[in-house]
């Protein structure tokens, strides 16, 4: 194991968002996400942290918003049920651009489900559960180690966009339990702070760029944060112009800037004839089946998905016009992430393997699913 340990993937989030700066968790307990507040209830005030027991999911996201908005890096935990509850207070951390991590360890669904059992069925969610147009950041680990990375990454998105970033994995990834290195090359960074004068300062005010820089509560900076469509000095607004500039300028920050948020990794594309695609545990899965057959001389290819939104479509696009692959795509649901996979390659074959029994998607089944391909 060398400088390894042996560790649970809700574990290694705890580790990742301790080792980004998180000093502050409010949450409820859910599972499969129990683990995660348990944990941090331990260890944050070893850091000189704060854990706080909720009464229900609503009450934690608002309790972190309010952690954020007071300088710290917060987050919350919780699985699909919970993640339902939370949907209109994300809204208004996307409105208001408060960072914050929110951990979702995904179940099964609707409603109760089965609490036990992987299921990818909020990748849907994740993306378009808050109404309006508003701006995110979803983040998709398929290992332990990159649950811990990607925590950290998620925590440093949220603080450089100034957005809410979503931790979303399957039960299987949250309870998995791998060799992990709890190192780093990763820079931390913190939001930027004000370099006006107090008399001076404009929340909103964003110059040629497209991140405010909100200084945190108490600091001496006085201003307005509210839910409501508002100008630069964070006041409501009815102002038409005014709110088109703040909704544009709320979702170009996330799209001007895809090629540094979206992350996935590639394996034997240049002539792959067909291409798994997937996120998460089905990505394990995907990438036996995907060697073996190369090892038989097979020109299969994958794609892993660490970004999921914004949705990568450009590179699928480009892929196919520079493959003509066949793709097969499995997920834990009945066919969320090829519905998207379809509008970016219309023209391209699309086999789905899909479960939603809360059993893993196996190498026997990619197998068949590639025989019937090739």
């Amino acid at each position: 194991m060398g400088n390894k340990r042996l560790v649970q993937g809700n574990e290694a989030c705890v580790e990742g968002a301790l080792k980004a700066g998180a000093r502050f968790f409010a949450g409820y307990p859910i599972t499969p996400s129990t683990e995660i507040a348990e944990l941090m209830a331990e260890k944050l005030p070893l850091v000189g942290g704060v854990f706080m027991q909720m009464e229900d999911e609503i009450a934690s996201i608002a309790t972190i918003i309010g952690a954020s908005i007071a300088g710290a890096k917060a987050l919350t935990a919780t699985s699909g049920p919970g993640f339902s509850l939370m949907q209109e207070n994300l809204g208004f951390a996307a409105m208001t651009e408060v960072p914050l991590v929110v951990v979702n360890v995904t179940r099964g669904g609707p409603s109760t489900g089965t609490p036990t059992k992987a299921s990818q069925g909020d990748f849907m969610q994740a993306r378009w559960g808050c109404h309006g147009d508003h701006p995110v950041i979803v983040l998709a680990p398929s290992s332990v180690q990159e649950v811990y990375d990607l925590t950290i990454t998620a925590f440093n998105m949220a603080e450089k966009y100034m957005v809410p970033v979503v931790l979303l994995y399957d039960e299987v990834v949250g309870h998995l339990r791998e060799g992990v290195k709890l190192a780093s090359s990763q820079a931390v960074i913190d939001r930027e702070m004000p370099t006006v004068s107090p008399s001076e300062y404009l929340p909103y005010a964003t110059g040629d760029g497209l991140i405010p820089k909100l200084a945190p509560f108490g600091s001496g900076y006085r201003y307005h944060m509210s839910g409501l469509s508002h100008d630069e000095t964070g006041f409501p607004t009815s102002n038409p112009a005014t709110i088109e500039k703040l909704l544009i300028r709320l979702n170009d920050k996330i799209e001007k800037n895809r090629k540094d948020i979206i992350k996935y990794k590639a394996y034997d594309l240049d002539d792959a004839q067909v291409i798994f695609l997937a996120y998460g545990s089905p990505v394990r899965s995907a990438l036996q089946v995907q060697k073996e057959a190369r090892a038989r001389g097979e020109k299969v290819g994958l794609i892993q998905l660490k970004t999921l939104w914004p949705f990568p479509h450009e590179l699928l696009a480009d892929v196919f016009a520079a493959t003509k692959a066949d793709f097969i795509i499995p997920e834990l649901s009945l066919g969320q992430l090829a519905d998207e996979v379809s509008k970016s390659v219309p023209q391209a074959k699309i086999t789905r393997v899909n479960r939603n029994d809360g059993a893993l998607i196996t190498p026997a089944q990619l197998e068949q699913a590639l025989k019937g391909v090739l």
